[in-house]
């Protein structure tokens, strides 16, 4: 399926997109070229943009430095918090399936990826987060078709993924401010 077709699919229908996305047979490989690189780099393209255009408060060089270790860690975060999602699923009777789990953890983060695009106007950057509360909703209603969860756990399932993901958002948010201090400092 083409990238823009899956996009608006996930994004307009994803109760009806999951059950296909979860017949069909995508590799790791395929999931990350074919989809996820393209989309995660809008943010840190978007990034090196708005220095151009708005300046920033460090060197040209330190935003391409920033731009490409937050494009390398989103794609290792999704893959972290799929290896997590695949592990936590049996205790909410779902099933331990790491294929199932990248693609859930791929096509969720959609609209976070693509609120990326919100980092070319300094001032308004801070809507890829409300962007991001959708790709929630898009977790929630993959757990079942996916990873099989039971319905009724679906819920508590997707809360605790959410916890998970905040932990590992942390430990990348103090990776990427040690890379800018060490890169401001080379500069």
């Amino acid at each position: 399926m083409a990238l823009a077709e899956r996009v608006k699919k996930i994004l307009t229908a994803p109760r009806t997109e999951w059950p296909v996305i979860a017949r069909e047979p995508t590799g790791t490989a395929a999931l990350y070229t074919g989809y996820a690189v393209p989309l995660a780099a809008i943010g840190p393209i978007a990034l090196i943009l708005a220095r151009i255009l708005f300046g920033a408060p460090y060197s040209f060089s330190v935003s391409i430095v920033l731009a490409l270790v937050s494009f390398v860690l989103s794609l290792v975060a999704v893959y972290v918090l799929a290896l997590i999602v695949a592990k936590i699923a049996p205790p909410f009777v779902g099933r331990d399936d790491m294929a199932q789990a990248l693609k859930l953890v791929v096509y969720a983060y959609t609209p976070a990826w693509l609120g990326g695009v919100f980092n070319l106007i300094p001032a308004i950057s801070m809507l890829r987060v409300i962007a991001s509360l959708y790709g929630l909703y898009l977790l929630y209603t993959g757990t079942v078709p996916l990873m099989s969860v039971a319905k009724e756990r679906s819920g508590a399932y997707t809360a605790v993924v959410v916890l998970v993901a905040i932990g590992v958002y942390i430990v990348i948010g103090i990776l990427v401010s040690l890379v800018i201090g060490l890169a401001a400092l080379a500069s």
